[in-house]
């Protein structure tokens, strides 16, 4: 009986698309031991994602963070992954009908993520390598495992069914529990390759983490009063006043948290108007003089009602005084800078105001949240912390330089993608509680939320009830302008659909602007808005 052709190439098929999928992994394993030795962000995967960020339009990135929040990170790996297995899957394939061809595709997602890994900011040659080497990788098992699949059968060993040919080459032999001890023994080793990179990696942040484990906190010269009393007003479903370290928004773009070695670490002060250049370590920076003080931050990409503003005590150095120190004069006294770069380890650059970081606010060089050293995630050991200002001009994460220049001669990184070079957090309000199309009984509700308006301070807070007269709420008590007050307001619930509404007045008797606008390109305004059904009596 002649053989089925379409039958006889379908585990043909199989075993190409296996083959080139087990090689990227091979690729990636063997790229992720190399960038151990070289930097975590050397890695291909973390490269190009890192680059795609950048690469992306403003419009998609925002929508990637209103849909994913912050595992936005985490989809874009997951998808830069998925894409590389169909990719290597077809390589394969191909392999099967022009090796050249195939081996040609596996080796350039090398050459792809090198190119990737040097438009990094802060890139060397070095990082190149981890990407060469997987690319070199995936394409020498790619070559192993297709030509030892085609390889001829012995003479005169048995037949194990229909023949079966490929034009040009030997027939498809290998034995499936051959090629499966051949693929089992490449995964095998690719499984080492990796655990020993994320073994080196970890053993090259144990530096860090060793680092950040016996920072002792210094006390403040100028201590923190304690949080007044009533500003927590401990309504069910509110938002804390003071935002656990663990549950504080994080928004950026670095893919692998950088793990910063506090004995290592330097900070850099230089450019126009500095007079005295400084270099300082972190001993040298703490013998400053410390302050502590809550700040409310608040990321430009959060949407009217968003998630992502949070309230924590910091503690640092002051900024201005620093700048002073380094002989800065903001421009309103004849200072030749009118903006601040800073620049974080992984190369991200954020423009500040000097006016603002000089006008007597404090503006802090952080180096606590919350009573413990900065988490890594949150910017160990240094962080930027300016109140009023949206963070993506003022909240530089893993701080290693500061420059003095103009906002005419230099544009910072999120500036050159249509943000504003200047951003002063605008008013807003939040319902915490109770949540979108809750499910409600009729009678006394507490609705309750926060409103901020950083450097202003918040004096009122007003809700209404589908399109009704605005009320005023109930305030929580005041801990100074830079932080976000707590509201409550008892509303009288009755049967039916109801819209809630909140609007913030803030300390300059100016109210919160009803229009809705996104968050591009200085933040979102509008008044936040819910809808509730309140059941029927009986």
């Amino acid at each position: 009986m002649e053989a089925d052709p379409s039958r006889s190439a379908r585990p043909r098929r199989v075993t190409s698309a296996v083959s080139g999928i087990v090689a990227a992994v091979a690729g990636l394993a063997f790229a992720q031991l190399a960038a151990a030795a070289v930097r975590p962000e050397s890695s291909p995967v973390t490269a190009v994602g890192g680059t795609a960020v950048d690469l992306t339009p403003v419009a998609v990135r925002e929508w990637a963070i209103r849909l994913f929040g912050t595992a936005d990170k985490l989809v874009l790996t997951l998808g830069i992954v998925a894409v590389l297995v169909v990719v290597a899957a077809l390589a394969g394939l191909l392999s099967v009908r022009h090796l050249p061809a195939g081996i040609a595709v596996a080796g350039g997602f090398g050459l792809l993520g090198a190119a990737a890994a040097l438009s990094r900011p802060e890139a060397s040659w070095w990082d190149a390598l981890p990407s060469l080497l997987g690319g070199l990788t995936a394409a020498g098992v790619l070559w192993l495992l297709v030509t030892a699949a085609k390889r001829p059968r012995p003479a005169g060993a048995p037949p194990r069914g229909s023949p079966r040919t490929e034009s040009g080459g030997g027939s498809w032999a290998m034995d499936r529990r051959g090629f499966g001890r051949l693929v089992t023994g490449v995964l095998a080793a690719s499984v080492a390759a990796g655990f020993a990179g994320r073994r080196l990696g970890a053993h090259g942040s144990a530096g860090a983490t060793a680092s950040r484990a016996r920072f002792v906190l210094p006390r403040p010269a100028v201590p923190a009063p304690p949080v007044p009393a009533g500003a927590d007003l401990r309504v069910p479903g509110l938002a804390p006043f003071l935002t656990p370290d663990r549950d504080f928004y994080r928004v950026d773009t670095a893919l692998v948290i950088p793990r910063v070695d506090a004995d290592t670490w330097r900070l850099r002060i230089h450019g126009e108007g500095v007079t005295r250049p400084l270099t300082l370590d972190l001993r040298e920076l703490l013998s400053r003089p410390l302050v502590e003080h809550d700040i409310t931050l608040t990321c430009v990409s959060n949407e009217v009602g968003g998630p992502y503003a949070g309230n924590a005590r910091w503690l640092g150095v002051r900024l201005a005084d620093l700048l002073r120190e380094a002989g800065v004069r903001p421009p309103s006294r004849g200072g030749p800078a009118d903006q601040l770069v800073s620049r974080s380890v992984d190369g991200m650059t954020i423009g500040t105001p000097v006016e603002a970081v000089m006008d007597g606010r404090e503006a802090l060089l952080a180096v606590g949240m919350n009573g413990e050293p900065l988490p890594f995630a949150h910017g160990f050991p240094v962080r930027m912390v300016v109140p009023g200002l949206y963070g993506y001009v003022s909240a530089c994460k893993w701080l290693t330089e500061l420059r003095l220049t103009t906002f005419g001669a230099y544009d910072a990184y999120w500036v050159r993608r249509s943000w504003a070079q200047q951003a002063p957090v605008k008013t807003q309000s939040r319902i915490d509680t109770p949540r979108p199309y809750a499910d409600l009984a009729p009678g006394r509700v507490a609705v309750a939320g926060v409103a901020w308006a950083q450097h202003r301070g918040i004096e009122g807070v007003e809700v209404r009830v589908d399109g009704g007269p605005w009320q005023r709420a109930r305030l929580g008590a005041a801990d100074g302008v830079d932080t976000w007050r707590q509201w409550v307001w008892p509303w009288e619930a009755t049967p039916g659909r109801h819209r809630l509404e909140v609007r913030a007045i803030d300390g300059t008797g100016a109210v919160q602007t009803g229009l809705r606008a996104g968050t591009v390109p200085d933040g979102a305004t509008g008044w936040h808005s819910v809808e509730v059904q309140v059941k029927a009596l009986g």
